[in-house]
């Protein structure tokens, strides 16, 4: 018992140190776990500890960078709305004044929006604030704070005046409280038309005209085709209206009128440029209205709340009022003419058009910027051109030539030249030594012809005579219009003639034969030009080249095509006004015979110039007709030579035999053909030529043009001349003749024209007396008085010329002679009561009509003849019914 207590004692004991082993082996552990844990935990703690740091840190990196990402959008997107706010508003719609300028657009570049302010956003650059105002919409100022409201007003307007071309922005203002005030820094545009001011209780007509101006507008200009003038702008390159902007500053309650009205200008304004800024007049809800509201810090833009901006400082006064001179003055001045070239077709459509029912060609743009057009044909059938010195006549002519020029070849057209003002502006129609090209139609230019009017009658004898071929033409055809005679003669020539006389009341000047004849061709061209194509198109600087037609009410009605250049004066009907208020390079059109409602008003490009016109004359000069002969040219100032004359060219002497007509040619005729001035000397009582006058030089002329032209008709050796010279002066011009005639000549002084005189007269009578012709030329034969006063056998020298004159043409002798007055002739003839039918020709100098008397010319009291530097007058009793003047040649190379 005892054993096996002991034995369960071990075992218990055993059991137990068993357990108190595990025990304390898992005691060990579980304080090694302990141990573990509680290091894991300090350092899960440490960690714990250290979480709020870096999670800080990291929030605070992330932070800054969504900071600094922020700051570099904002940054950005201001960068870009900078730039987006450049290109809405370049140049002087968004410019610090400092440096601001007026910087008108392009044609069709639109205004943009403009600048007010910059908007307020913290940490970028400023960003312009911008407000839509032209093309756009509407503008209104709230809030107390007047000096910012009157900054804005002036700001836009200012802006607006310098983005838009010189008057494209015309103001309107309405200020009953301050009369104006708020806009007397724009004062100077009133000099210009571009600024008016409405008075207390006016509002009500102002609106009326906005609203009438819209109307027009849609319905003339905008016309259905677009939807505003932007889109007509942006279109056609061009903006036909002005923007009307009226500034609104106060007043009292609107009645209903005047707030209806305002509403239609709100609704319908901007798309016809009429545009509102207001300040104490409310505007209705619509999306073209931007409303500013002005607070002491800045302003609010837009609807509630709005955006923040900041307001720029208002521009300074000096500036307002220099721009708006400058603009005033740029309008005042005229718009700059447009380019030439928008009057002509393309080159490939150059010389397509038909002129058998008319002439049409644009002259200039429209306020529309359409072309406005010109016609000439069965109605209106001529024009009438009229505008002060310096108003662009000249080059309002030179527009429509080329325009019609571009348009027809010269089968279609030809023209007629003739300027009666001094200048040679219209020379470069003919060939000349600077320019050898000459526009294909043109086939007469006549300038400075101010003192020869004859040249200008002997157009219109010219055009009468080409009248009655086209008539005559017409009556064979049995037709009655050109277009149907060209129908039915197609293979003739038949050209519309358009005829342009500048300053024509110098043709009509004076009570003369010329001015009477030329009225009445001109009215019988008038009258019945129309129906055979010849167009006439007069032209004056001066009132009374108008007057002049006044006495002659069936002319002036046919000239129902009306031109009217700024200030012209009594070319429209008596109450049209319309060209007293025309700007620079414009003109009044109007085919209704002047009458208001036919005015149609022209922008006239610049085509005066030399090289705007050369190119075009060089492109139509190469486009002519291989058998095109340049244009005649007459030049008042020029002295024509004797071997440039078609007529000298023409002589010639004969092969066998004596020439048994010859002529003497004398000087160059004044008219279309350049003929010569011709004197025929057959064997005929009274075929001797007298020169009458004291001019030294254009005696010799006339004298040595007659031999030369004699010589040409002569073989050497068939004809005998015979030069005397009495007078020093003339000796130069007589000895180079002499010189010249070589063999065929003989000389003769003081000392031995008697002899000269006694040998020819006796020669007469001898047999073989009329076998070659004998000339003689006496250079100032009236200085010999005492010479031929001495008798040379039983008859004196004088006695002896008295039977030469009289004798010697049956027998082939003439004299040609130069006395320096035509009471020294008569002396030499035998007194003032001899008879002087042995002087069957004369050229009259410096000696006036009056002095002629009956005796050399037909008729009392003598031709109507005024003497004029190279001038001279002929008459030949054998061929002419009145006298003939004529240009001496100038002295021979």
């Amino acid at each position: 018992m005892a054993d096996r207590r002991a034995q369960l004692v071990t075992r218990v004991r055993g059991m137990l140190a068993e357990a108190l082993g595990a025990t304390r082996t898992r005691l060990s552990a579980a304080q090694a776990d302990l141990t573990a844990d509680r290091e894991r935990l300090a350092r899960i703690r440490r960690a714990a500890a250290a979480v709020p740091d870096r999670v800080g840190a990291e929030r605070d990196r992330r932070l800054a960078e969504i900071d600094e990402r922020h700051a570099a959008r904002i940054a950005e997107l201001a960068r870009r709305a900078a730039t987006a706010a450049g290109r809405e508003s370049p140049g002087a719609a968004s410019a610090e004044w400092a440096g601001w300028s007026p910087t008108p657009p392009g044609r069709a570049e639109p205004p943009g929006a403009l600048r007010i302010g910059t908007l307020r956003i913290p940490g970028a650059e400023p960003v312009p604030a911008l407000v839509p105002l032209l093309d756009a919409g509407h503008v209104e100022l709230t809030g107390a704070d007047r000096d910012g409201g009157e900054a804005v007003v002036s700001a836009l307007l200012l802006r607006a005046v310098g983005r838009a071309d010189p008057g494209g922005v015309r103001l309107v203002g309405y200020d009953p409280e301050h009369l104006g005030g708020g806009l007397a820094g724009f004062a100077p545009l009133g000099t210009a038309g571009l600024l008016t001011f409405v008075g207390p209780g006016g509002l009500g007509r102002l609106l009326d005209d906005l609203v009438e101006q819209i109307r027009r507008i849609n319905e003339t200009v905008l016309a259905g085709e677009y939807g505003s003038l932007r889109e007509l702008a942006a279109a056609t390159g061009r903006r036909p209206e002005p923007w009307r902007v009226a500034v609104l500053l106060g007043g009292d309650e609107l009645s209903r009128h005047e707030r209806g009205q305002l509403d239609r200008v709100v609704r319908t304004g901007a798309a016809c440029g009429v545009h509102l800024v207001v300040r104490g007049v409310s505007l209705p809800d619509d999306p073209t209205v931007t409303r500013v509201r002005v607070e002491p810090d800045g302003a609010r833009v837009g609807a509630p709340p709005g955006l923040p901006v900041r307001l720029d400082p208002p521009p300074p006064a000096a500036l307002v009022t220099e721009t708006c001179r400058q603009v005033a003055a740029r309008v005042n001045a005229g718009p700059a003419p447009t380019p030439f070239t928008d009057l002509l077709p393309p080159p490939e459509q150059m010389w397509r058009e038909d002129s058998a029912t008319g002439l049409t060609a644009p002259i200039g743009e429209g306020p529309d910027g359409r072309p406005v057009l010109l016609t000439l044909g069965d109605y209106p059938p001529h024009a009438l051109i009229g505008g002060p010195s310096g108003t662009g006549k000249t080059n309002l002519i030179f527009a429509w030539i080329g325009a019609l020029a571009a348009r027809y070849s010269p089968a279609e057209l030809e023209f007629y030249l003739l300027d009666f003002k001094e200048g040679v502006s219209f020379a470069r129609f003919a060939q000349g030594r600077r320019d050898p090209s000459w526009l294909p139609h043109m086939r007469l230019v006549g300038i400075n012809v101010n003192t020869d009017r004859e040249f200008g009658l002997a157009l219109l004898r010219f055009l009468a005579e080409e009248l009655r071929r086209r008539a005559d033409a017409a009556k064979k055809h049995e037709v009655t219009k050109l277009a149907e005679l060209r129908a039915v003669d197609p293979t003739g020539h038949w050209p519309r003639i358009v005829a342009v006389v500048d300053e024509f009341q110098m043709l009509l000047a004076g009570r003369d034969v010329v001015a009477r004849e030329a009225a009445d061709l001109l009215e019988d061209l008038a009258r019945r030009g129309r129906s055979q194509g010849i167009h006439l198109v007069l032209a004056s600087q001066d009132v009374r080249g108008i007057e002049a037609l006044w006495g002659r009410p069936a002319l002036v009605a046919q000239f129902t095509l009306r031109i009217a250049l700024p200030k012209a004066l009594r070319i429209l009907a008596e109450r049209n006004d319309a060209a007293q208020s025309l700007p620079r390079h414009h003109a009044v059109v109007n085919a209704e015979s002047g009458m208001t409602e036919g005015n149609q008003v022209a922008r006239i490009p610049s085509a005066s110039d030399w090289e705007t016109w050369s190119e075009l004359q060089h492109r139509l000069w190469r486009m002519r007709p291989q058998d095109a002969a340049p244009a005649r040219l007459f030049d008042g100032d020029a002295i024509p030579r004797l071997a440039d004359a078609p007529d000298f060219r023409a002589l010639a002497a004969p092969e066998t035999g004596t020439l048994r007509n010859p002529v003497a040619l004398l000087g160059e005729i004044i008219d279309v053909q350049a003929r010569s001035a011709a004197l025929r000397l057959p064997r005929a009582p009274g075929r001797n030529l007298a020169v009458l006058g004291t001019r030294v030089d254009e005696a010799c002329a006339v004298l040595d043009a007659a031999a030369r032209s004699l010589a040409r008709q002569h073989r050497p050796g068939s004809a005998r001349f015979s030069i005397a010279c009495l007078d020093p002066d003339a000796d130069p011009a007589a000895r180079s003749l002499y010189e010249d005639l070589a063999d065929d000549a003989a000389w003769y002084d003081e000392e031995t024209v008697a002899e000269l005189m006694a040998e020819t007269a006796d020669g007469l009578t001898a047999p073989g007396g009329s076998g070659s012709p004998h000339y003689l030329f006496l250079f100032a034969v009236d200085a010999a008085a005492g010479s031929l006063g001495a008798r040379v056998g039983r008859r004196t020298g004088l006695e002896h010329l008295r039977r030469i004159l009289h004798d010697g043409p049956e027998r082939r002798t003439h004299v040609l002679a130069w006395w320096r007055g035509v009471a020294r002739m008569r002396a030499d003839l035998g007194g003032p009561a001899a008879r002087t039918d042995q002087i069957g020709a004369w050229v009259a100098l410096d000696t006036h009509g009056g002095e002629l008397g009956s005796s050399l010319y037909p008729g009392t009291g003598g031709p109507d003849w005024y003497p004029r530097p190279w001038r001279g007058l002929f008459f030949d009793r054998a061929v002419h019914r009145t006298g003939q003047v004529i240009i001496p040649y100038g002295p021979s190379p």
